[in-house]
């Protein structure tokens, strides 16, 4: 993170970075020399950065737990239409910012209702006789997905050419507007959500060796599925609010994690949270340095990156045939 925030239009040493960084968090310290890097570093570049941190662990560790919850490791947020529905929140607020139904209502908080407005949905479809059915779950979310992308596509349709670019680079994923005050919500959700849903990793191992074993094992199956797809939806929603559309991370980084530590979720989940938060820092730094000085979308380059690790999977897993 402190080398991702010295790289960029104007390169800031490691160790300058690293001064300003912890003259602003401890307050000791002598003040930055130069105040034009004091602005770069800690008003531009450092809430991008702590905000791509908390993204990619946000949308991992999301992905793991709803991997677990419906049995099946292509799920991630936007299989389940969560992304979707937080799309169609964001454009509606940027396209009718003037109309009385989205008065008042900003585009972080109308892309959190819209992810949560389809988490219900998907909720309520994929039950049966009272019972959440993991297939069910999974096609409900595919189908409640393409009702809300046909939805934004309408909206879209009713935007003006500034505001079509708007809505294209936030439904891409981007960091690049972060500010200070917008991380307090995001970071208590993503760490408190993140330590809760750790703490149930016996739980989710439980759920690994299907229902009737789970349920032998004394595991309430139905309600420990609901309490997860309702976590996931919220760490979701919130994340995508702040940075829009970003794709793959949820269920790439889960599964690298597996790859190399296994499936105990004590450990996968903690550290999946990592990979994340490292990940899509990464990401973001090659978004604003390929094309300098442009700057590309984070969703160009997570699917970039995914889309072929999706087919890898896709192939390499039998247990799909």
């Amino acid at each position: 993170m402190i080398v991702a925030i010295g790289v960029g239009a104007v390169n800031v040493p490691v160790g300058d970075v690293w001064h300003i960084v912890v003259h602003h968090v401890t307050g000791s310290g002598t003040a930055p020399p130069d105040p034009a890097l004091d602005q770069i570093v800690w008003n531009f570049r450092a809430p991008r950065v702590v905000l791509a941190a908390l993204a990619g662990a946000g949308l991992a560790v999301s992905g793991a737990v709803l991997q677990s919850a419906v049995s099946n490791p292509l799920a991630d947020p936007t299989v389940l239409g969560f992304s979707y529905g937080a799309t169609l929140g964001a454009v509606m607020a940027i396209t009718l910012a003037g109309s009385a139904a989205v008065a008042g209502i900003g585009v972080s908080t109308a892309a959190f209702l819209g992810a949560m407005a389809a988490g219900a949905l998907v909720f309520a479809l994929g039950q049966r006789r009272g019972r959440m059915a993991p297939t069910r779950l999974v096609l409900a979310g595919v189908a409640v997905g393409y009702v809300f992308l046909s939805a934004t596509s309408f909206v879209q349709l009713q935007a003006t050419p500034n505001e079509l670019r708007t809505v294209l680079f936030w439904t891409l994923g981007s960091v690049a507007g972060a500010q200070w005050d917008q991380l307090p919500t995001v970071a208590v959700v993503v760490i408190a959500t993140t330590v809760l849903l750790s703490l149930f990793g016996r739980r989710l191992n439980v759920l690994l060796a299907g229902d009737e074993s789970a349920t032998a094992l004394g595991a309430d199956v139905n309600r420990l599925r609901l309490v997860l797809l309702v976590l996931s939806a919220l760490l979701t929603g919130t994340v995508i609010a702040v940075a829009g559309g970003i794709g793959f991370v949820g269920l790439m980084i889960p599964h690298l994690v597996r790859l190399s530590t296994g499936a105990d979720h004590r450990r996968l989940l903690p550290l999946t949270a990592l990979l994340g938060a490292v990940y899509l820092v990464l990401v973001d730094l090659l978004s604003r340095t390929l094309d300098r000085p442009n700057e590309l979308p984070l969703g160009i380059l997570t699917a970039l990156l995914g889309a072929p690790f999706f087919l890898w999977l896709l192939r390499r897993n039998k247990g799909l045939d």
